[in-house]
């Protein structure tokens, strides 16, 4: 017997016609944040397609109201790009956001210059039914301390700093803002 590489498998697999849903959600998946509005894009999640509608998972009521009202719109765009499996109908709702998956995750990459990988171990606290303000404040300190082990320090004020401010600032951000701010006021 011949071993075949993962690929080849998971190429056979999706050929399969019970994959074809999933490929078709994929495939939309894949394209969302090109066919919807960035702005938009930040606060829906495709969840599934069911009987040729599309479910979508906003961050709030508000969202899944003013966005169903747009929604022919959407049809249009989306069916554009594919007119051989058009949609019938977008359902929005708020109510399976916290427990969907971000699509912009997967295609769009945050490049903030304070964003920090916390890939260290974190330690872990045993949870307490009753915990003070000071015990409370201590984890906290001892979680700081963790996750800026390794961070460059600022060269103006010596506090751990992100290398992305350190890149762009070459200081950190609360320094960068203070010099700003100084800077402005002595150009008045």
């Amino acid at each position: 017997m011949a071993f075949n590489s993962i690929n080849h498998l998971i190429t056979a697999l999706a050929k399969q016609p019970g994959w074809a849903q999933y490929q078709r959600y994929s495939r939309l998946c894949q394209y969302w944040h090109e066919m919807i509005d960035p702005k938009i894009v930040s606060h829906t999640r495709p969840l599934y397609i069911q009987r040729n509608s599309l479910w979508v998972a906003t961050s709030g009521s508000v969202w899944a109201q003013h966005l169903s009202l747009q929604r022919h719109l959407f049809l249009k765009n989306i069916n554009a790009r594919f007119p051989e499996e058009p949609l019938v109908d977008i359902r929005f709702s708020s109510a399976q956001w916290h427990n969907s998956k971000l699509v912009t995750d997967t295609f769009v990459e945050s490049s903030h210059p304070s964003k920090i990988d916390f890939s260290a171990p974190v330690p872990q606290t045993t949870s307490d039914s009753f915990v003070t303000p000071a015990i409370a404040f201590q984890r906290w300190t001892e979680l700081m301390k963790a996750k800026s082990q390794g961070l460059s320090l600022c060269p103006q004020c010596n506090c751990p700093t992100p290398s992305g401010e350190l890149k762009r600032w070459s200081l950190c951000m609360h320094c960068a803002t203070q010099q700003w701010q100084t800077n402005s006021l002595s150009s008045q």
